[in-house]
């Protein structure tokens, strides 16, 4: 039996009553739930300034990133990734909340959260006071070392990659998701990448890039918080990874109602019990 979806939009040809009849009718939905399983994507940190990366159909708007295998494999795909990385995290490591991340906010300060898992590895969540949350594919102001694990700060990185790359670091490029930027450059073979201080192992941002694996203790954590939840929002997310569809399947299976905020199709639309069409800080303007 096939079941109707609801899925109000907020586009230009209607009217202002049938926007605000979304807002409730997500209002209600939220009211309605005590303990909600939170899923955040890259639509949540528009506003703050960082690219998303697919169009209203989930398709790709820019090539993809770099894969886990490409950047482990080989030292030229290493170099053009940092140098990249020294433009975009410039103006990454400078973002700030937006309102949607404060109005998410208000739901922990009203004890109706059961966690917020996120997608996205800037980190604004908990710079807007989130406290109860799961960095699902980490986070990109941390460096990793992928030989004897050693986490630092990506920041005191980025002063080491200047300080070695002072002609890069002089360069200007118009930005990309996740702190890339778009280099114009095709040579990247005199930039000089920092191995690990310890034991001198290949360094990577401490974050799960495309072909690597969620670590297992975060899924486990983040499915033992949707048992306990009594519904799921998601908000700004296509959910067309994997690894964060894998939670709106499991959420249906388990007979939770599915409440959605995105601008476009996603994976799980067949899953919800509502979907609104809104920019994200427009649909949960409400919650202050």
């Amino acid at each position: 039996m096939s079941v109707e979806v609801p899925v109000l939009s907020a586009s230009p040809a209607l009217q202002e009553q049938d926007q605000a009849a979304a807002q409730q009718q997500l209002r209600d939905f939220i009211e309605g739930h005590r303990r909600l399983f939170v899923l955040t994507g890259a639509g949540c940190s528009t506003d703050s300034g960082i690219p998303d990366y697919r169009d209203d159909q989930g398709g790709w708007k820019r090539p993809p990133p770099v894969t886990y295998q490409a950047f482990m494999s080989a030292q030229a795909t290493r170099q053009r990734y940092w140098a990249r990385s020294l433009i975009g995290w410039r103006r990454f490591g400078q973002a700030q909340p937006n309102a949607t991340h404060r109005a998410l906010a208000v739901l922990e300060a009203r004890g109706q959260l059961e966690v917020l898992l996120t997608q996205n590895v800037d980190g604004l969540h908990q710079r807007a006071g989130q406290r109860q949350v799961i960095d699902l594919h980490g986070r990109l102001d941390q460096v990793r070392c992928m030989s004897c694990e050693r986490r630092s700060d990506r920041a005191e990185f980025q002063g080491e990659l200047e300080a070695r790359n002072p002609d890069w670091a002089e360069l200007e490029a118009n930005e990309a998701p996740d702190g890339d930027a778009y280099l114009e450059v095709q040579d990247f073979s005199s930039f000089d990448i920092p191995a690990c201080a310890h034991c001198g192992g290949v360094l990577k941002p401490d974050v799960v890039f495309f072909g690597e694996n969620v670590p297992r203790a975060r899924v486990d954590a983040a499915q033992q918080h949707l048992q306990q939840a009594d519904a799921m929002l998601v908000v700004g997310s296509s959910l067309m990874v994997f690894s964060g569809y894998r939670f709106a399947a499991a959420a249906a299976r388990l007979g939770l109602p599915i409440a959605a905020v995105n601008l476009g199709r996603t994976r799980a639309d067949a899953l919800f019990a509502l979907k609104v069409e809104q920019p994200c800080a427009q649909a949960l303007s409400f919650l202050r």
